[in-house]
């Protein structure tokens, strides 16, 4: 037997997921790799393989073996591995698999259900992008204008393809099902296999006299510029949706969306947690043990900042309101502002002579930091 991944590691989970939990990761992934939702070469396999996962962990005769032996004890007992070939990515023999995923294709995956809600309107497939952006334009917002090129329901036959609405017809191989059935011999004996009509592409139907303006594709491919408008303090990660920008639709539904994943590029002072906002300033050490007035820079502009005597290395002061607009209200979150003070690494004459006539005066003081660090031993 080939080498097989960790079934539990195929859904995403641990050994200590219910069968609630195995049943939903399953949904997920079925619907994500099933061949009819994804065109990826690797996805019948990856369909194929969440397939095998499901019904060995949902079955608790064949989950308890797996748990304690794995795919070997699986092997042993005579689990038929072989029989997940899934040419026709059916389920019979499966029990509820069909009821699964009749939750996200509308109907039953067999027969003539399958085949009407294959001739219905469907939606076309979402379509992902990226937009980069810098720091100070997601706390401003802004508007950037993308070039597309999309493809739209064509305006003279509405995505039938068809001249008219009598020239579509019921496909004569397939009678109107969309599938076509073989029979072929297997070592259980002779089983039955259907698959996509080659005729009519599942549609069901066929067409006589093609759009003129279309050519009967139904749709027409056009580059268009489209104003997105990027709100005022989105985050790295938060996406933004376009409707109908996405993939075309099959027989005459509407198109998907674009869906714009924002990335913020890193700023070199300002940190960003949330709607609030952290800079780091430098401090000499005499404006720390004095005292002082600073013009802080903040997202909404400078700021005059009061820096009282005796501040402490890494002491933070807030300026409220002075943060990040929240997305979805109009609350600001708070700044804050933390001091670096700044110790000289090299000084001149008259500066070593100042400082040695400051440490004179704490010696007499006996105000010396350390001095009174050691005393605190006696």
């Amino acid at each position: 037997m080939a080498q097989k991944r960790d079934y539990y590691e195929v859904l995403g989970l641990d050994k200590s997921a219910s069968e609630d939990d195995i049943k939903k990761a399953y949904r997920t992934l079925a619907k994500k790799y099933h061949p009819d939702l994804n065109k990826d070469k690797d996805a019948p396999e990856k369909f194929k393989e969440v397939q095998e996962a499901y019904e060995v962990l949902n079955n608790p005769q064949t989950k308890s073996t797996y748990d304690q032996f794995g795919h070997a004890g699986l092997e042993s007992s005579g689990f038929n591995f072989d029989n997940f070939s899934f040419d026709n990515f059916g389920f019979g023999g499966f029990g509820d698999l069909g009821d699964i995923f009749s939750s996200f294709f509308g109907g039953g995956m067999g027969g003539q259900t399958r085949s009407r809600s294959s001739n219905a309107p469907r939606k076309g497939q979402d379509k992902f992008m990226s937009m980069r952006i810098d720091f100070m334009e997601s706390i401003k917002g802004l508007t950037k204008t993308l070039k597309l090129e999309v493809e739209e329901q064509c305006s003279e036959c509405l995505g039938s393809g068809a001249k008219s609405k009598n020239d579509i017809k019921t496909c004569p191989t397939c009678q109107g099902t969309g599938r076509t059935v073989r029979t072929q011999q297997t070592m259980f004996g002779m089983s039955q296999v259907q698959t996509t009509c080659p005729n009519c592409g599942g549609t069901g139907q066929v067409i006589e006299n093609r759009c003129p303006k279309c050519k009967g594709s139904g749709f027409s491919k056009k580059k268009i510029e489209v104003e997105v408008n990027i709100p005022a303090g989105i985050q790295s990660g938060q996406q933004l949706r376009i409707a109908g920008k996405g993939d075309r639709g099959f027989n005459g539904g509407p198109n998907g969306d674009l869906y714009i994943e924002v990335l913020v590029t890193s700023h070199e002072y300002f940190q960003r947690n949330g709607n609030d906002i952290y800079i780091t300033v430098p401090l000499s050490i005499i404006d720390a043990t004095l005292g002082t007035k600073i013009d802080v820079p903040t997202v909404q502009g400078d700021v005059q900042l009061t820096i009282p005597s005796g501040t402490q290395p890494e002491q933070r002061f807030r300026l409220k309101g002075k943060g990040v607009k929240d997305i979805r209200s109009s609350y600001y979150g708070d700044q804050y502002v933390i001091v670096d003070v700044k110790v000289p690494t090299s000084l001149n004459r008259e500066e070593k002579e100042l400082f040695n006539k400051l440490k004179d005066i704490e010696k007499k003081s006996k105000k010396s930091v350390f001095e009174r660090f050691r005393n605190s031993f006696k």
